[in-house]
């Protein structure tokens, strides 16, 4: 901006160059000029005081108008909805155009729309804009599923800023699968509502995390109000009728009993609320103790008064023990626990009703909590049955499966068989264990980001490698925590690591046949309860085991020596070959070789750095020399060299 357009007016007023500015709809960064050259010019001291104040009074003006223009643009864009609603004549021209202004204002990447089918119990996508995903436009969301399905079950807005990492919400691979194919993050979505009844729910989404402001909501809600004018003009005027006259009803016996009414919902609400934060069973015994005025606990149902708590849950309502209060905390017949409200011997009914109403969202909490736990189980072992089963050979869909139960396919792992030991009463007494130690067993493979399944009468582990982690030592540490856990003896087996499990399912199950023998070498070598891999066995591990992995004892065993020799040409295995022959003396060795001594001993050196300083042992030295026979065998055309 040059200094001509920021001289003041000729009358020396502060205001003059901040209305040119607001004239001229000028940029933020062009209000500080006026100061900044009045202070490079050294007026005085008041005049920029002066110059101040003008600009903060300027900054509200510009602030108020662009407000002004931005309600214009959405008041502009409703009354051009609502001109359209009264000249109706195609309704999916008239939702299009919804979506299309309800994405343009919020300013989000993608607007959509969906509607219940009654006959179905789902909801399913009717309109969208800015997708580009044929799956995501062909979503279905049952009741409670997904953040729509939860607005369209239970009638209130909702919003996450990253929907994948928000528990709220009921995940499915379906509707999880669409979201991820559409790139969506950030989801806002209102329900579509006719009188009482949700027929739908009207989305703002973007592919990026995104924080939306109520004004955004409350404009998306009247847009949503608006769709479902719509619809309801075209298809639904009979229904909102009979609509009108159940509120009407309803309205009635709420005046009746308005005030019992208006506190049994806000004791809803609150708990309603509790559920949704995912407050547990203790947050509802404060919430509920600020509405009764009084102390309310959750207990075991060990720990109630057995007397009381059986009659309250015969009996499904709160009975009074002494000065307390007791409420059973039941599902299905069986005993949870219980809601204790202490010193409190007067309730009315409207009281005991909320603290019966409390034990049964205490029992609801409980029971899904124990049914998530289950569900992500299943969900463990279907994954692991599929990588040991090799049908699902997609690296991407494996590693976003993986990711989803925060497993990491690409790390290290290594795959362990537990199994049982320790006589059974009877067949269902060995049913029962088994299933306490897969229970077990996933429960640690949750907490390791692992993997766990039931298979072949015990359980499969996928366990990651920790930093210092050997095979051996994951192996013992899995079977002192599995029998801890079972209060019977486990014993596990365990495979080498294992890599890139998402590229290569396959060799999860070479791997799991591994961890199998090394747990029948335990139970033949009378070492049940303990836990080893194959690394522990060496060539032992080829005579207990019921397959002979001859290929990869040789490789674990002299593999360097092996690899050396094909990359450069040598003969260091000749050269052990040799040596074993001669007793391992170095002279005869050189002499059966027809090479110097010092040759032998450059020879040998360059073993001991590739298979380790005590490859010479007595049981190092027997395994090579298995292995080499093992080794030249297995090599068609080619025989091991003759003795000298």
């Amino acid at each position: 901006m040059s200094r001509d357009h920021l001289q003041p007016a000729p009358s020396g007023s502060a205001e003059a160059p901040y209305l040119d500015l607001l004239a001229r709809d000028a940029s933020m960064e062009a209000y500080e000029q006026p100061v900044l050259l009045a202070r490079a010019e050294g007026e005085q001291d008041g005049r920029i005081a002066a110059l101040e104040e003008a600009r903060l009074l300027a900054l509200r003006v510009r602030a108020e108008l662009e407000g002004r223009r931005r309600r214009e643009a959405e008041l502009s864009a409703l009354f051009e909805t609502a001109h359209d609603l009264a000249g109706l004549r195609d309704l999916d021209a008239v939702l299009q155009a919804i979506v299309q202004r309800a994405r343009s204002l919020l300013g989000t990447d993608v607007a959509y729309l969906s509607l219940n089918d009654p006959e179905r119990g789902d909801t399913y996508m009717r309109v969208t804009e800015g997708s580009v995903s044929a799956r995501f436009q062909q979503l279905r969301l049952g009741m409670g599923e997904g953040l729509g399905g939860l607005v369209a079950q239970t009638a209130r807005p909702y919003v996450t800023d990253d929907y994948f990492h928000d528990s709220r919400f009921q995940h499915t691979h379906t509707i999880d699968d669409g979201v991820s194919d559409e790139g969506l993050v950030a989801i806002l979505g209102v329900p579509l509502m006719l009188g009482p009844h949700v027929i739908g729910v009207l989305f703002a989404a973007d592919r990026r995390a995104r924080v939306f402001e109520r004004g955004q909501i409350a404009l998306l809600g009247s847009f949503a109000a608006l769709a479902a004018a719509a619809i309801d003009t075209a298809n639904l005027l009979t229904e909102t009728r009979s609509a009108l006259a159940r509120l009407k009803r309803a309205n009635e016996i709420i005046q009746d009993r308005s005030a019992v009414i208006e506190r049994a919902s806000e004791v809803h609400d609150r708990l309603a609320e509790l559920v949704l934060r995912g407050g547990g069973v203790h947050d509802v015994a404060a919430a509920v103790s600020q509405v009764l005025a009084g102390t309310v606990e959750f207990t075991e149902a060990t720990a109630a008064p057995a007397e009381a708590l059986e009659a309250s849950r015969a009996d499904g309502h709160a009975v009074r023990h002494g000065g307390d209060w007791i409420a059973a905390v039941a599902a299905g017949g069986e005993l949870l626990g219980a809601l204790v409200l202490r010193g409190h011997p007067g309730l009315d009914p409207v009281d005991q009703r909320t603290l019966e109403r409390a034990a049964m969202v205490t029992s609801l909490l409980l029971l899904a909590r124990r049914s998530a736990a289950e569900a992500e189980q299943r969900v463990r072992g279907e994954l692991l049955d599929d990588l040991l089963d090799a049908r699902d050979r997609d690296p991407r869909l494996l590693r976003e499966r993986a990711s989803r139960l925060h497993a990491d396919l690409d790390a290290t792992h290594v795959v362990l068989a537990a199994r049982l030991d320790g006589p059974a009463a009877d067949a269902d007494e060995e049913a029962a264990a088994r299933r306490r130690l897969w229970s077990a067993a996933s429960h640690l493979a949750a907490t390791r980001h692992g993997l766990a399944a039931a298979r072949d009468g015990g359980t499969v582990l996928l366990l990651p490698l920790g930093a210092g982690d050997t095979a051996t030592k994951v192996a013992r540490r899995t079977a002192g925590h599995l029998g801890t856990a079972v209060h019977q003896p486990v014993t596990v087996g365990a495979s080498a690591p294992v890599t890139d499990l998402a590229a290569h399912p396959e060799t999860v199950a070479s791997a799991y046949a591994e961890g199998r023998r090394c747990l029948d070498a335990l139970h033949l070598l009378g070492r049940a309860g303990d836990g080893a891999a194959a690394e522990d066995f060496g060539f032992l591990g080829l005579l207990l085991a019921g397959e002979r992995d001859i290929a990869g004892f040789v490789e674990r065993t002299i593999g360097p020596v092996v690899s050396y020799d094909e990359r450069r040409g040598t003969e260091l295995l000749r050269t052990l070959d040799a040596y074993f022959e001669g007793g391992m003396s170095p002279v005869r060795t050189k002499d059966a070789l027809h090479v110097h001594v010092n040759t032998v001993a450059q020879r040998l050196e360059r073993v001991g750095r590739l298979l380790g300083a005590d490859w010479q042992t007595p049981a190092r030295a027997l395994e090579i020399q298995l292995a080499l026979r093992l080794h030249w065998l297995a090599k068609p055309g080619r025989h091991r060299p003759a003795s000298p």
